[in-house]
């Protein structure tokens, strides 16, 4: 038999003279909640307002005027008729305690799912709208049948204490603002409304000797959260005996607390976040078979914008509404969520056992039932909300080897309709995901269109594989196309969006076998390679032993350093000379027997090449030694290094030796200031060197003429000095060898008819 649900209302305080004045629910206890011996937080004790709506003539609507009221921070509309429902639309809006600003209109979810059997008052969902000192209601049922009777506006202050950031608030007598609609009084409503007079618990006033007893000191407290975060075992976990599970008096058949095959989150337990236990002291049930076969997901309308900090009170609010308004034995759900991932103990019984909610309605005898608390219709809930949601089904699915992926067969308790319109009646059996949302066992929004959208996700989630696993990247020494090279060492690194939470471990394959071993919150690893080409994956185990691989890399690992078949060598070029700056040609060949990555010159100029280049341009400052230092890297890591020295001498046309006429010019344009010119055919000038390259360096023009060029006495070319733009110390003709010797170069002037004329500086060349 049930334990009246009167016994909580305790004497009922009526603000007599004052208008406006709204009918106070206080609860007995501790004002603001408390500590127990020893410093554990205590009991919080919360406390409710409540006046009735004003309803048409013709009962399809109803108002409650903007009005002062005390503290609070949740309401709800409720109604007589437990198994009524309101057809219209219910709005709310709220005046901020701290801003004096008011909401906009909060529309709130039809009804709270008849969750319970027995229960005194049907109602809408609570919100949660954080501290508030006014409110204004509006019910249109016009599109709908006639609205339930006994239409009232719950106002709860879930009160503070040690386990909640929100600050005690102390009551205002209301009056500070004209209302809008007449004050509700002690005496019957306005017969002219179309409802018959309802009676208000509220206004009896309890007799002391019905004051509930204390909890009896032989009942322990529920389980404390847990402090750290639990190992995540492949095999099933064994029950928690760290935390003592809370149990009933022993009238109560408390079934067994099975192991799971999922790891148990941490909980934070009613004691924890302040439940006053003395408004439920009724004894928890528990599902007939003892075997939960679904997990339904809730949520709680409305309250998107609480803190992480007032969490707490809102799960205060969301008991005291459940329990004080609607007289259910306690709160509904089994276990709730906040945004910031907190899961709290819900109803009492054990949260390792099978205890029998009041959640789903026709389905509560099978089911266990998770709420999150916040609005889900167009607001996806956070990461950190799904993921507790899925470790917290896992955890209990595991305990009765139900797969979170897979479906359960219910049998309904009573008939009913879906939200999409699905119908059944009393003791037909319905296959559902064991991972639902509440409307596809009732006709409400509930979880709202987003979170319902996440329920695949959190499947997945909760029963594994782990998704969205990737490789995102093997770092060695560098990676071409797809192929990546080291020396021996690799840094593997990779993604998943199935949260860390929920995953056991990472593992490290390397030809398919298992190289390192990592956490599930690890993102990368490090491996050393033998000398060869190797296939790298990773794979991830879910905390239900269910594994998923990527795809895999190629990594190559080798040790040989590159060479440099062609040694770095330097010739001059052609181009304009100063005395700082001589052109010349470094040239080389590199090779790889694997990848070549690249050739960098270090001194005495750094350049990087690519691994095909064997040839750039540079200059270097005449008379000045020069060494020029090459270092070849492979793909793997492994360098070589070579180099080649040089010095560019610069031998002036003074310093030749002359046949025929010369004519000293003078001019800054020239090497030294100076050059020599002749028209005078065969008049020549040779210059002996020791040296490897050679270049003639002139004056150019478009009257300029042309010469023979001979090398150790043999012709080797003839050059036209010819230009269209003036030019000065102009490198025209060069000649390498391949070693350094001693060489004459011998120009003769060939006389060209109408440009006869030649003008040089001299020779440059690199010894």
């Amino acid at each position: 038999m049930r334990t009246p649900r009167h016994f909580w209302k305790a004497s009922a305080v009526v603000a007599a003279g004052l208008s406006g004045a709204l009918v106070l629910q206080a609860m007995t206890g501790q004002e603001g909640g408390g500590s127990r011996a020893g410093g554990a937080p205590g009991p919080v004790t919360s406390k409710a307002e409540t006046t009735e709506l004003r309803v048409s003539g013709d009962g399809t609507s109803a108002a409650l005027g903007k009005r002062d009221t005390g503290p609070f921070s949740m309401l709800g509309v409720t109604w007589s008729d437990p198994s009524a429902r309101v057809g219209g639309t219910v709005e709310v809006r709220t005046r901020s305690a701290g801003t004096r600003n008011w909401s906009r209109w909060l529309t709130l979810d039809g009804d709270s799912g008849q969750g319970e059997s027995g229960a005194e008052r049907g109602g809408t969902e609570p919100a949660w709208v954080g501290p508030s000192d006014g409110v204004e209601v509006r019910v249109d049922g016009k599109d709908s049948a006639r609205l339930p009777k006994g239409l009232r506006l719950d106002m709860v202050d879930p009160g503070s204490g040690e386990v909640t950031a929100l600050e005690p608030a102390a009551y205002v007598a209301e009056g500070a603002e004209e209302s809008e609609e007449p004050t509700p009084s002690t005496t019957e409503p306005d017969t002219g409304t179309g409802t018959e007079p309802q009676p208000d618990a509220t206004l009896t006033e309890t007799p002391a000797s019905e004051t509930p007893p204390e909890p009896s000191p032989s009942e322990p407290s529920a389980p404390e959260p847990s402090t750290t975060e639990p190992s995540v075992p492949v095999t099933p976990s064994a029950p928690d005996t760290s935390s003592p599970t809370a149990s009933p008096t022993p009238s109560v058949s408390v079934p067994p607390a099975p192991p799971s095959t999922a790891p148990r989150p941490p909980i934070t337990s009613r004691a924890a976040w302040g439940a006053d236990e003395s408004i439920s002291p009724e004894e928890p049930g528990y599902l007939p078979d003892e075997k939960i076969k679904a997990v339904v997901v809730h949520h709680t309308a409305e309250s998107n914008d609480y803190t992480c900090e007032q969490a707490p009170a809102v799960v205060r609010g969301i008991y005291a509404y459940h329990v004080k308004q609607l007289g259910w034995k306690d709160l509904g759900y089994n276990f709730l969520v906040d945004k910031c991932g907190t899961v709290y103990e819900g109803r009492k019984g054990g949260v390792d056992r099978p205890v029998m909610g009041a959640h789903a309605y026709g389905f509560n005898s099978e089911t266990t039932g998770i709420s999150v608390l916040g609005t889900y219709t167009s607001t996806a809930p956070s990461t950190a909300a799904m993921t507790s949601v899925a470790r917290i089904a896992a955890w209990k699915l595991g305990q009765y080897g139900v797969d979170p992926t897979s479906t359960a067969t219910l049998t309904a308790g009573d008939s009913g309709r879906s939200y999409t319109g699905k119908t059944w009646a009393k003791g037909d059996q319905l296959t559902l995901p064991a991972i639902h949302g509440h409307r596809d066992g009732y006709n409400t929004q509930c979880p709202g269109d987003a979170f319902y959208n996440k329920l695949a996700t959190v499947r997945t989630w909760a029963g594994g594989p782990v998704s969205g696993l990737t490789l995102k990247s093997v770092t060695g020494n560098s990676t071409s196309g797809a192929t990546t090279y080291t020396k021996a060492a690799v840094t593997v690194n990779w993604s998943a969006t199935t949260p860390a939470a929920l995953i056991a471990k990472y593992e490290l394959l390397v030809d398919g076998k298992t190289v390192a071993t990592t956490a599930g919150t690890a993102a990368s690893a490090k491996a050393t390679l033998t000398a060869g080409t190797h296939q790298v994956a990773v794979r991830a185990v879910h905390q239900s032993g269910r594994t998923t691989t990527t795809a895999a890399a190629t990594v190559v690992a080798e040790t040989t350093a590159p060479a440099f078949t062609t040694k770095p060598n330097l010739a001059l070029r052609t181009g304009t000379v100063n005395t700082a700056a001589v052109p010349l040609t470094l040239k080389w060949k590199a090779t790889d027997g694997v990848a070549l990555k690249e050739v960098r010159l270090t001194a005495p100029t750094a350049k990087t090449y690519g691994p095909t280049t064997t040839s750039a341009g540079h200059t270097a400052k005449s008379g000045a030694a020069t060494t020029w230092s090459m270092k070849a890297y492979d793909r793997a890591g492994n360098t070589a290094t070579a180099s080649v020295a040089g010095t560019p001498v610069i031998l002036q046309e003074s310093s030749a030796t002359k046949s025929g006429t010369w004519t000293t010019k003078s001019s800054s344009s020239y090497l030294g200031g100076k050059s020599y010119s002749s028209s005078s055919k065969n008049a020549s000038l040779s210059w002996t060197f020791t040296g490897r390259s050679v270049a003639w360096t002139v004056s150019r023009a478009t009257t300029s003429g042309q010469a023979h060029i001979y090398v150790d006495g043999k012709k080797t070319a003839t050059v036209d000095l010819k230009s269209s733009t003036t030019k000065y110390r102009d490198a025209i003709w060069t000649k390498t060898w391949s070693g350094s010797a001693k060489h004459t170069i011998k120009i003769v002037v060939v006389g060209t008819s109408g440009r006869p004329a030649i003008t040089t500086d001299g020779i440059v060349y690199l010894k």
